[in-house]
């Protein structure tokens, strides 16, 4: 069973806001436009990779003028303490062939690089037309494995951060803005 939380504990825990949703609404539209003309007349899936990714993706493909067709996967890295294992498992895969698609990652944060460069070597395996990862926050002092996404929307620092698709512990996934999440709550 979920744990209850009071609103005051709930509103604590964001520490502060790191981006605004007009900072996010801008840069989408930007993104949007830079992968319409990119790929106008040509066949687009973009591939949210969830849960976090899923209200990114929502507001891009609305900002995306021209044809595009979406898709969802949800991958899960196994490590052993700060070792990784090198697997992804593959916990929701891709419905559609997407050999016949120019592929388009919608990721919501790129940290260690880990679980995203295996999806993308996965994904490459299938022989899309072309790949690139779109990503809304780009973590790379984080980064253990060398990967950059096509487009970043936003670079942040080392912050624990929660909103707009983002989680801790399932909650604050809800929030219209990106803030730093406050551990201590104080």
């Amino acid at each position: 069973m979920p744990e209850s939380i009071s609103m005051e504990d709930y509103n604590k825990k964001i520490k502060r806001v790191i981006v605004t949703k007009e900072e996010i609404d801008e840069a989408i539209r930007k993104a949007g436009k830079e992968i319409s003309d990119s790929y106008d007349g040509r066949p687009i899936l973009l591939v949210s990779i969830l849960k976090g990714a899923f209200v990114f993706m929502a507001d891009l493909c609305r900002a995306i003028t021209v044809p595009c067709e979406i898709g969802f996967m949800c991958a899960k890295s196994y490590y052993e303490g700060t070792v990784s294992s090198g697997l992804v498992k593959i916990t929701m895969d891709l419905e559609q062939d997407i050999s016949n698609y120019h592929v388009v990652i919608v990721e919501d944060i790129i940290d260690t690089g880990r679980t995203l460069n295996d999806v993308v070597k996965l994904l490459k395996t299938r022989n899309p037309l072309s790949l690139r990862v779109v990503t809304l926050l780009d973590k790379p002092s984080r980064r253990i494995v060398p990967f950059n996404a096509d487009i970043a929307l936003f670079t942040i620092p080392d912050y624990f951060v929660i909103g707009y698709g983002l989680d801790c512990a399932e909650k604050y996934r809800n929030l219209p803005y990106i803030a730093e999440y406050n551990e201590k709550g104080e």
